[in-house]
């Protein structure tokens, strides 16, 4: 192993803490520069138990607040995890909400001092995820933001699409754009806020002619444990990427750091072995109750959750041609 894997938290970590490197990483991704970052407090108490949330990278850079965190298993809470730490992102920011003073008059005048929250700026919530696409099979990364309801009405509705009179659709578009460009007292504040769900398998296998290409192709490189040196020559002049390497050097690492490694990939193969056994009992559940499309379903999962063509072709008893066609057959 020449350099240890980016994706594992500890090392995310160990490379993103230099500013320089996150912030060369978040103008490749959002394609913008970047004057400043600064980098925030990780771990935060915010319960009365004292419960701590923590992050694997938080920064503010110009007028909006960022959390990056890596998502190396498979979980099937992440929608709901992720969506709680988009909201701590906001919710984090109360600690440094200025006062505004104004005038009260009940009987008598006084001053009192309350929070001004047109301070609080958008935040990005950026996931990494290493090997879960959500079940989107090409898209590089998807991005939510809230956005007025009757633009997904908009978007939904089958019988406005259905009908040949264009004057109908256009006519319901301008109530959506209308909506859309309120700025009236902040409002459109709500869709400045962005939850990115970033998929490495995919970014990889796209090859797409982006600047974020770049970093994800050195990470999926750092996942195999054979990797050398002559695998990140394409990286090498880059000073961005020089400093990574060095910082993932591993003849650099200490022994706690090489335990680390072991435990992580015994986990994660511990999961793998999990989940094949998993898939191999529903596939054969599936067709032992002549249930084709259950079966079908399962070795689609299996696909996309990264297993190799081959092993869910000895699970399941399909053919790799066929397994590259079932998603027709659903």
């Amino acid at each position: 192993m020449y350099l240890a894997p980016l994706n594992y938290d500890r090392f995310f970590k160990k490379v993103f803490s230099d500013s320089e490197i996150a912030k060369k990483f978040l103008e490749d991704f959002l394609d913008t520069k970047i004057e400043s970052l600064e980098i925030l407090k990780e771990k935060h108490a915010v319960t009365d138990d004292a419960a701590f949330v923590e992050f694997d990278f938080r920064c503010r850079i110009k007028g909006i607040h960022i959390i990056i965190d890596m998502q190396q298993w498979y979980k099937a809470d992440v929608s709901q995890r992720f969506y709680l730490y988009h909201a701590l992102n906001t919710g984090l920011q109360l600690e440094k909400i200025p006062k505004e003073r104004i005038l009260v008059s009940r009987g008598k005048r006084q001053i009192k001092k309350v929070k001004d929250y047109r301070a609080l700026e958008p935040v990005y919530t950026m996931i990494w995820m290493v090997d879960d696409t959500l079940g989107f099979r090409s898209q590089d990364f998807v991005s939510f933001t809230m956005t007025p309801e009757i633009v997904t009405d908009f978007v939904r509705n089958e019988k406005l699409w259905n009908r040949k009179e264009i004057k109908e659709i256009m006519h319901e578009r301008a109530n959506v754009l209308k909506v859309l460009s309120n700025r009236k007292k902040n409002v459109d504040f709500f869709g400045k806020n962005r939850l990115l769900f970033l998929f490495q398998k995919n970014i990889v296998k796209n090859q797409k002619l982006a600047k974020y290409v770049r970093w994800f192709e050195f990470a999926e490189k750092t996942r195999d444990k054979e990797n050398r040196e002559e695998d990140f020559k394409v990286f090498r002049g880059d000073p961005t990427f020089d400093e990574m390497m060095r910082r993932l050097d591993s003849s650099i690492l200490t022994d706690e750091e090489i335990e680390y490694i072991e435990i992580e990939r015994e986990s994660w193969e511990e999961v793998n072995r999990h989940d094949r056994g998993h898939f191999e009992d529903g596939l054969k559940e599936g067709l032992r109750e002549g249930g084709n499309n259950k079966a079908i379903e399962m070795a689609l999962a299996m696909r996309d959750k990264g297993f190799d063509l081959n092993i869910i072709a000895e699970i399941s008893g399909f053919s790799v041609e066929c397994i590259k066609e079932l998603e027709h057959e659903v």
